[in-house]
């Protein structure tokens, strides 16, 4: 099978687009692919957090990855902090990168641009991400456009320690699943749903109860044509809410006479796709989650620790 790792960020809250994007084609892929979803908290130390909340956020991803139907059987979930080896490959990449490559990262340019404190991990964390790809020997990496360049460092840094130091990584495929559906911000329908979008009105997450969502839906924009029809250049809030229908239900939506009947029809889809997950996610025990995290844990480890035993030895340190 071919090896697949999916990471999810432990910052705020997943939302309709996460599911519909990325936990959806994990759990259709599980009979297919060797499976990896990965927890990156250590990536959410990069900024000012509040560690109670990076703590509790991990904790919730890794309930809702269950409640919408990963399979721990199938499927190992872990967090990068709780194996060793992401950040021990993580160094010994670090010698092989330019600072060059790491401070044009898109996300490093954005955020130390306001001025302010910018701390190191900041610059860094592309390549402890490069690290999470190349510790678990994956051969295909889901990215959306706004992680493309990351996986494109994890390429070069690959290709780079095999051409230098001898045969030792899996250079990585990235891929968008053919079920995974680019969902945009309701509010502001140019740009991707976003945990850090500035406002929350844009989102809808995947705990919100019914009518949190249908007030978000019922406020999405749409525009003064009139017309309910799918055309992302000139309606791109009308063809949003199109796509999002037929995410949910997996069918071609049908006609509507107005942006109110297609608004409350999008809102029963959402509904009725979120409301298993809500009541699943309510059912999972704590102890239980911790419990599946440290099977991943022990079931990724021993190849984990093969991969840093071989960069160890070609980049010529002691075993």
């Amino acid at each position: 099978m071919i090896k697949r790792l999916t990471g999810f960020q432990p910052t705020g809250n997943l939302h309709l687009g996460n599911l519909l994007g990325a936990m959806r084609p994990l759990v259709e892929a599980q009979p297919t692919t060797n499976s990896i979803a990965m927890i990156a908290d250590l990536h959410a130390l990069t900024m000012e957090h509040d560690p109670a909340a990076v703590r509790a956020n991990t904790l919730e991803v890794a309930t809702l990855l269950l409640a919408a139907g990963v399979d721990p059987g199938r499927t190992a979930i872990i967090a990068n902090s709780q194996v060793p080896e992401h950040t021990e490959l993580h160094y010994l990449l670090e010698c092989t990168t330019g600072f060059g490559e790491a401070a044009r990262m898109i996300q490093f340019k954005e955020k130390s641009a306001g001025g302010g404190p910018v701390r190191l991990s900041l610059l860094t964390y592309p390549v402890l991400m490069a690290a999470d790809i190349l510790v678990h020997d994956a051969e295909q990496v889901p990215v959306g456009d706004d992680q493309s360049q990351h996986l494109e460092l994890a390429r070069t840094l690959a290709l780079r320690f095999n051409a230098r130091y001898g045969d030792t990584f899996t250079v990585p495929e990235g891929i968008r699943p053919e079920s995974a559906a680019r969902i945009m911000d309701l509010s502001d329908p140019t740009r991707k749903m976003s945990k850090s979008a500035p406002s929350p009105a844009g989102r809808i997450g995947l705990l919100d109860p019914p009518e949190t969502i249908r007030k978000a839906i019922s406020r999405a924009v749409t525009d003064t044509v009139g017309v309910v029809r799918h055309d992302p250049d000139n309606q791109p809030g009308v063809s949003n809410l199109l796509a999002i229908l037929a995410a949910c239900t997996d069918e071609k939506p049908g006609e509507f006479t107005s942006y109110g009947a297609l608004k409350r029809e999008v809102t029963d889809a959402v509904v009725a796709l979120l409301e298993p997950i809500r009541a699943r996610y309510a059912e999972l025990d704590p102890g239980y989650v911790r419990e599946i995290l440290a099977e991943g844990q022990a079931r990724v480890r021993p190849a984990a620790l093969a991969t840093v035993r071989r960069t160890r030895d070609a980049i010529g340190l002691l075993n």
